[in-house]
């Protein structure tokens, strides 16, 4: 099966929050989003609420239930208890745990495992108790031990943090060995039985070649690249330029 497409908001909220004013909307982007097909929507609420705000969070929730319930809510971020509480209320399909320090400007590594396994056993199993599907931020390191400790924690999937693999735009050979070994780190991680999704710098130039190596990705999240096409296609053109480059039938 191609990889489902999640849009991730927070691109647009920032643009939105450089003015105390209610434009560009999250939630009208959003919709535009799923009706041109995107799989869900993904946000990641800050403590600064220098992107999405917390107020973000129910109108896009309620945009899910009420118009396309077929689709998927995922919030990522670090497993604090802000965050807990949040998705707690919010009630997301998908919670993407992510290792970021809060003043990084974004996420740029995946989960030391063997460091942070009694934390994310722990809140992993909270959150399964709630029914929430948990992936975990990951580097396609090809860790073998690393990726055994996150199928211990309980989590269903892992995120490959693909940002190295994006920043070969200008380099093509270098691509492709990333992009061959996050195609290993992601085999030996559904041997483990876990599935894969990936994220970060992900374009539809590189697209079309990660998922030729690395056909078990369940779900890719993409914000900047597809936010900074949308400004030049719109948003709904842009959404199934991606669908097509994850190999989806558009």
């Amino acid at each position: 099966m191609p990889a489902k497409l999640s849009v991730n908001l927070n691109a647009v909220a920032m643009l939105r929050n450089r003015r105390d004013l209610p434009w560009p909307s999250v939630t009208a982007l959003g919709r535009i989003a799923l009706e041109a097909g995107a799989s869900g929507l993904t946000v990641h609420p800050r403590p600064d609420q220098r992107h999405v705000r917390f107020s973000d969070l129910q109108p896009i929730r309620d945009l899910i239930d009420d118009e396309f319930s077929e689709t998927e809510f995922n919030m990522e971020g670090y497993p604090n208890e802000e965050f807990l509480r949040l998705v707690e209320t919010h009630e997301p399909e998908q919670v993407t745990l992510v290792p970021d320090d809060p003043a990084q400007a974004t996420s740029d590594h995946g989960w030391d495992f063997r460091k942070n396994h009694n934390l994310l056993g722990s809140v992993v199993g909270r959150l399964k108790k709630k029914g929430f599907r948990v992936s975990l931020f990951a580097d396609g390191d090809e860790d073998a031990e690393a990726l055994r400790i996150a199928r211990e924690t309980g989590a269903d999937r892992i995120e490959l943090y693909t940002g190295p693999y994006g920043g070969c735009y200008d380099d093509p050979e270098k691509a492709e060995k990333i992009a061959a070994e996050l195609a290993r780190t992601a085999a030996i991680a559904a041997s483990l039985g876990l599935e894969v999704n990936a994220g970060h710098d992900l374009t539809v130039a590189n697209l079309p070649l990660l998922v030729k190596h690395v056909p078990n990705i369940a779900e890719v999240s993409i914000g900047h690249g597809l936010t900074a096409d949308a400004l030049e296609y719109g948003m709904a053109e842009t959404v199934r330029r991606f669908r097509r480059a994850c190999g989806q039938a558009v």
